[in-house]
C-alpha cells in the first residue's frame, strides 16, 4: 500500500502535466537608445536606455525576482541594474524601460572585430561602416515562478541578449545597427 506522500506526488503529476504546462515568459527588446555619448582619451561614457516587453503566456501569474540588466563591452561588465520584483498577470504583457548612465571606461586596446571598418547589411541594403564603432551587448535576465492552484510552483528563467553597434559619423550623426542575438524561451 502506498503512503500518503506517494499519493500526493501521483495526484500532482496527473494534474500538473496535462492541465498546467508552464512556459517561460517571452522577452522582446523593442528599442535601444544612446541619448548621450562622449569619447575622449580612449575612454567613453554614455547614457543607455532600453525598452522591452515581457509577455506571460501562462494561465497563472508570473512572479519575477532576482532579475537584472547588464551591459557588456569586450566581455567586461560596464553597467548593471537590478529589476525590481513584480508580477505579470496571466496572458498579459508588461512594458519595461531602463535608463542609466554608464561611467567612463577605457576602450579595449586589443581592438575587437567590432572596432574595424567593415561592410554591414541592414534591412536588405549594403552599407559601409565608416571609421571605428563600439559594440555594446545588453543582457536582460529574469527569474521567477508560476504558481498553479496556490500549491504547485514551477521555476522559470528567461533572457534576451541584444547588441548595439555605435559609430559616430561626421556632423555628429550616429549609425545604430542592432540585432537580437539570442532569446531563450
Amino acid at each position: 500500500m502506498a503512503n500518503k506522500s506517494e499519493w500526493i506526488a501521483a495526484i500532482e503529476s496527473i494534474i500538473r502535466r496535462p492541465i498546467f504546462k508552464p512556459k517561460e515568459p517571452n522577452i522582446t527588446v523593442i528599442a535601444v537608445q544612446v541619448p548621450s555619448f562622449s569619447a575622449s582619451n580612449s575612454t567613453v561614457n554614455f547614457t543607455f536606455s532600453q525598452y522591452a516587453t515581457i509577455n506571460n503566456p501562462n494561465q497563472a501569474v508570473f512572479t519575477h525576482y532576482n532579475s537584472s540588466l547588464q551591459l557588456l563591452y569586450a566581455g567586461t561588465q560596464v553597467g548593471f541594474m537590478f529589476i525590481p520584483a513584480g508580477k505579470i498577470d496571466a496572458g498579459q504583457t508588461e512594458y519595461m524601460s531602463a535608463t542609466f548612465s554608464v561611467q567612463s571606461f577605457p576602450l579595449s586596446v586589443n581592438k575587437p572585430e567590432s572596432m574595424v571598418a567593415r561592410p554591414t547589411v541592414t534591412e536588405g541594403f549594403n552599407e559601409f561602416q565608416i571609421g571605428p564603432s563600439i559594440e555594446i551587448e545588453s543582457r536582460l535576465e529574469m527569474s521567477g515562478r508560476v504558481r498553479f492552484l496556490h500549491f504547485f510552483t514551477h521555476h522559470v528563467d528567461a533572457s534576451a541578449e541584444y547588441r548595439v553597434s555605435y559609430a559616430p559619423l561626421p556632423q555628429s550623426l550616429c549609425l545604430y545597427h542592432s540585432r537580437i542575438i539570442q532569446v531563450l524561451l
